[in-house]
């Protein structure tokens, strides 16, 4: 996950037809800017600004899917309103770049060679924007993002993003999983162990009468545990010795097959080894 919402200021954008300070970018008519392609990663806090709330903040789902090669991908992006609406895609290593922008109904692509594989798709009376990826090779994976420009300013409102991994190889949820204790002094140590999945992307979480637990938490990182592409991830939760009969539960979200739905698995709190559901 990769993922956080950020507002960029135009002082810090890379821009394909302007490079100039914040002064000169500000006297320019905003409608200028859908030429504004990548950017660096210099950012300032979102709520750090005036006029900008979560509620502006755009909404995309999913966070995170993986498919197959050669099939398409989907992902969606929810804002306040109806609005011009830019798609940006970051590959490993590199920084942020425009693929399109919608201008009138229309999709602009910086590329002309997106335009076979890249379809957008509006919501007829909601403010809902899809992008639509076809023919998926191992290269589109990234984290795509959503944009647009706040009203009156020269800023861009960032959503969280979706990651996408295209593989050659299905997803497999967890074979085994398993949850030790251990009792020191005036603590309890559990640890959760999931083991052998793909991809190594999963979220781990520990719960208590249904309620998230976050504190005196650690997850640790996936690891590569056999030859074959699988990982494995532990996460450990210490409580006070007198919680020993509450009820604590160990939930992971894993991607399962070529979906976006997680598959949602959730561990009783014994040491015991199971089969994933």
């Amino acid at each position: 996950m990769l993922l956080f919402p950020v507002l960029l200021a135009t002082s810090f954008w890379i821009c394909k037809t302007f490079s100039s300070s914040l002064s000169f970018l500000s006297t320019v008519n905003i409608s200028l800017f859908p030429n504004s392609r990548s950017f660096s990663p210099h950012a300032i806090s979102l709520l750090s600004l005036p006029g900008v709330d979560m509620q502006s903040v755009p909404v995309q789902t999913p966070e995170m899917q993986v498919q197959m090669k050669g099939i398409s991908a989907s992902m969606s992006c929810q804002l306040g309103e109806k609005t011009i609406v830019h798609w940006y895609r970051q590959l490993p290593g590199q920084p942020p770049e425009r693929i399109l922008y919608e201008s009138g109904g229309t999709p602009v692509f910086e590329d002309n060679n997106d335009r076979n594989r890249f379809q957008v798709r509006n919501h007829p009376t909601q403010p809902v924007y899809d992008l639509v990826i076809n023919s998926l090779t191992p290269r589109d994976s990234g984290t795509y993002y959503c944009a647009y420009w706040l009203y009156h300013s020269i800023s861009l409102v960032f959503g969280s993003g979706t990651k996408l991994i295209v593989s050659e190889k299905r997803s497999s949820p967890p074979k085994n999983s398993e949850i030790l204790q251990k009792k020191h002094e005036n603590q309890i140590m559990y640890v959760c162990f999931i083991e052998k999945f793909y991809p190594e992307v999963i979220r781990v979480t520990w719960t208590e009468d249904e309620k998230e637990v976050t504190d005196n938490v650690v997850k640790g990182d996936t690891w590569q545990s056999t030859k074959e592409d699988e990982y494995s991830i532990a996460s450990w939760l210490t409580v006070p010795a007198e919680s020993e009969d509450k009820k604590y539960y160990c939930k992971y979200e894993h991607e399962e097959k070529s979906t976006s739905l997680f598959l949602k698995t959730v561990l009783p709190l014994i040491a015991y080894r199971s089969k994933p559901l």
